[in-house]
């Protein structure tokens, strides 16, 4: 059957059989193998995706039933090849994962939650990542990294006073306009 899908913001095409799972559709159909099969039955979160920007066990619903839905997966969440988004970064710099498996799952699971909350509390973290299931970092790290996320986008957005006109100031200084 020939499904359409719109992953990371772009159309694709592929004949899929109307029994498999968007993991595997993912990972064999468009070689997006970031998002990792665990369990298989729901559990484990390591096939989290975005669908629509809810996060969703890609490996509990067929590819068919994506179509017409917007989906993200890890790789999409770079802003440009080589580069990481400031979730992805803020994992690396607080050491928010260890093996990595479940990092992609972890990472989609907390960009959705900053998606919606620009201040997220702690249990508002946990709450987010609470369908996804780490073996190796204790979770306390993650949390710190979601965190540490948070207060970056946080700042980033936070509009900056500008002063433009002829009564600007430079350093504390007002501007003097020559004639």
């Amino acid at each position: 059957m020939k499904v359409d899908l719109r992953i990371n913001g772009a159309n694709r095409s592929a004949d899929i059989e109307p029994r498999k799972t968007l993991l595997d559709a993912l990972r064999e159909n468009f070689l997006l193998n970031g998002t990792h099969a665990g369990c298989e039955h729901g559990v484990c979160g390591a096939c989290t995706v975005l669908v629509d920007g809810e996060p969703v066990r890609s490996c509990l619903m067929f590819a068919v039933q994506a179509d017409g839905y917007e989906i993200t997966t890890i790789e999409g969440l770079a802003p440009a090849p080589g580069e990481l988004s400031v979730i992805q970064d803020a994992f690396c710099e607080t050491h928010g994962l260890q093996c990595g498996y479940c990092t992609p799952g972890m990472i989609l699971s907390a960009h959705a939650l900053l998606q919606h909350t620009v201040t997220p509390t702690r249990e508002d973290i946990v709450e987010a990542i609470s369908g996804n299931i780490c073996r190796c970092t204790g979770y306390g790290q993650i949390i710190e990294a979601v965190q540490f996320a948070a207060d970056r986008l946080r700042i980033a957005n936070t509009p900056q006073p500008h002063h433009d006109g002829p009564h600007a100031h430079a350093e504390g200084k007002p501007v003097v306009e020559a004639k």
